[in-house]
């Protein structure tokens, strides 16, 4: 699962191109057909997407139904994002996979 810069979860609709990395010039990766952001996955320059709360929200609900939540789990979870956006310092990435590692580590404890 990938979180584009324009706020999709993308699991498929990518094409292939190359750039420029620092270890090569011609370095194979993937873009977003929606919207063409080409992703770096070599230099480590994860997209930083930072939403308004209500639109992280739209974003969790639509990780929860792409990873198939239990319904009494995604009120949860929705609260672990709702936790973790307060903080104030992390990207919408780094909160939707926060409170999803949170929710699991809480249901296996």
């Amino acid at each position: 699962m990938i979180l584009c810069e324009c706020g999709e979860i993308i699991k498929d609709r990518t094409f292939k191109d190359y750039i420029k990395t620092s270890a090569n010039p011609s370095t194979c990766t993937i873009g977003h057909q929606k919207c063409g952001f080409i992703f770096d996955f070599f230099d480590g320059k994860k997209p930083k997407k930072y939403s308004s709360r209500t639109e992280l929200k739209c974003l969790a609900v639509c990780f929860a139904k792409k990873n198939k939540l239990e319904q009494n789990n995604i009120g949860k979870f929705l609260v672990e994002v709702d936790r973790l956006k307060s903080s104030g310092t992390l990207s919408d990435y780094d909160i939707l996979l926060g409170a999803y590692i949170k929710l699991n580590e809480v249901q296996f404890v």
